[in-house]
């Protein structure tokens, strides 16, 4: 008698009918998070390559004016003094610091929409649906 009161209780999911335009909202939710992570992922990237360039505009600071320094063009090293690879080095980080503000522009772009979609799905399937990811 204890297992019949319960399977009372139970309610399966299979109650919950699921239509085409929910599903599609649901797959743009995941094709956005897989997105969001790439991006998170390639923006980490760049703060660590505009780490580097930092670090080394501070070690270029030490050398002598009149030392050539390699400086990595394409696929060859050139030699130039010390001055000139501090310019490059400047433009090389204001650029890696514009792709970060866009990286992180496109980021908040789908979290909106991530957002969004977040409170249709939530506001159709309640506690059956988990739209939250781990975070690490």
């Amino acid at each position: 008698m204890a297992a019949t009161t319960n399977k009372g209780t139970f309610q399966p999911d299979s109650d919950f009918q699921i239509s085409y335009e929910d599903q599609q909202k649901i797959n743009k939710f995941a094709r956005l998070h897989a997105k969001l992570k790439d991006l998170k992922d390639e923006l980490k990237v760049k703060e660590n390559d505009l780490k580097s360039l930092e670090e080394a505009c501070d070690e270029i600071s030490l050398f002598d004016d009149e030392e050539k320094i390699p400086y990595l063009v394409g696929e060859v090293f050139i030699y130039q003094d010390t001055t000139k690879t501090q310019e490059c080095l400047e433009e090389a980080k204001k650029a890696v610091s514009q792709e970060m503000k866009d990286l992180q522009v496109k980021t908040s772009e789908l979290k909106e929409g991530m957002n969004e979609l977040k409170y249709h799905l939530y506001g159709k399937f309640g506690s059956h649906i988990n739209l939250e990811a781990d975070e690490e």
